[in-house]
């Protein structure tokens, strides 16, 4: 078997409420550019449509997205409805409610409960769909999200969401949030060389309950949305990539896979090449040993 045949279901199942998806899935954020929003180079259209129809022919159903997710001559939804509609049956995405970029691509204040339903219908009008899927509030530093979760809830029973999620939140958000409406998944910030407690008792908490951890920047690890992918690799993750005869982002992954069933992945790409990598990962399998090193490096101190 080689990498050009790997499909995503080898990299298992999980469920986000009631749709299964595939532990791989597709990040959407880098189609509009070598870097995120405005930064960077804008993509080729052609490509990056390519790109989306591949990831779908690999097996991939489970697309994160947002309508902020644009740079000057590129939108992630635009290209997704492009590439993908008419959506096929098994095909989750998922998308990001509350920061806010106006037509410049500046960034505005994050929106007030009243103003998430627009959030709703704008992605909702972009990617051609009656309905969303998985919306995640994605929390701007407010102390509380009840109210705009609760606005969130009320247009799930309103038939415009299927399923809640929230992202970038502390334990007690998680709390605060079931005793609102259901999760089914949390999308925080979380990788092998970015040591964080909150996340890691966010992960423990969510395979407790059942929901699924879907982190970002798992693979550009410190990098962040203004580094290259993986461009910082301690000796450990060359080590276990040499091993393997993969690349030390796929090797990234497959650790965020081994943090537990409920794990998710989202890598995303505008390149072709990496999208085949990308997906392949999800059949590589770590060693206890190779496992336990790599955790030890996740523990480190920065």
């Amino acid at each position: 078997m080689t990498a050009e045949t790997i499909t995503a279901d080898a990299s298992g199942t999980f469920k986000l409420g009631d749709l299964p998806v595939h532990r791989i899935g597709f990040g959407a954020m880098r189609l509009t550019g070598s870097a995120a929003f405005h930064l960077g180079t804008v993509s080729d259209r052609a490509r990056s449509i390519a790109v989306l129809r591949r990831a779908v022919e690999l097996g991939v159903n489970h697309i994160d997205t947002a309508a902020f997710y644009f740079s000057s001559l590129r939108s992630a939804n635009e290209l997704i409805n492009t590439a993908l509609a008419p959506y096929a049956d098994d095909l989750v995405i998922a998308t990001k409610v509350g920061p806010f970029r106006d037509c410049s691509g500046e960034w505005g204040a994050s929106a007030r409960p009243d103003q998430l339903r627009g959030h709703v219908e704008e992605n909702l009008r972009q990617l051609g769909r009656d309905h969303l899927d998985l919306v995640y509030l994605r929390r701007m530093n407010q102390d509380s999200i009840a109210e705009h979760f609760g606005a969130l809830a009320e247009l799930r029973e309103a038939g415009l969401v299927r399923h809640l999620g929230i992202s970038a939140i502390q334990p007690r958000h998680l709390t605060e949030a079931l005793e609102i409406a259901p999760v089914v998944s949390v999308q925080n910030r979380y990788a092998l060389d970015a040591p964080d407690p909150r996340a890691d008792e966010l992960v423990r908490m969510c395979g407790e309950r059942g929901i699924a951890f879907v982190p970002y920047f798992a693979v550009a690890g410190t990098g962040g949305e203004r580094g290259a992918a993986g461009t910082r690799n301690d000796d450990e993750i060359l080590a276990v990539a040499r091993a393997h005869g993969v690349s030390p982002a796929q090797i990234r992954t497959v650790w965020t896979l081994h943090q537990g069933p409920h794990v998710l992945a989202i890598p995303g790409t505008g390149n072709p090449d990496h999208l085949t990598e990308n997906v392949a990962a999800g059949a590589l399998r770590l060693s206890q040993e190779e496992l336990e090193r790599l955790n030890a490096l996740h523990t480190q101190a920065v």
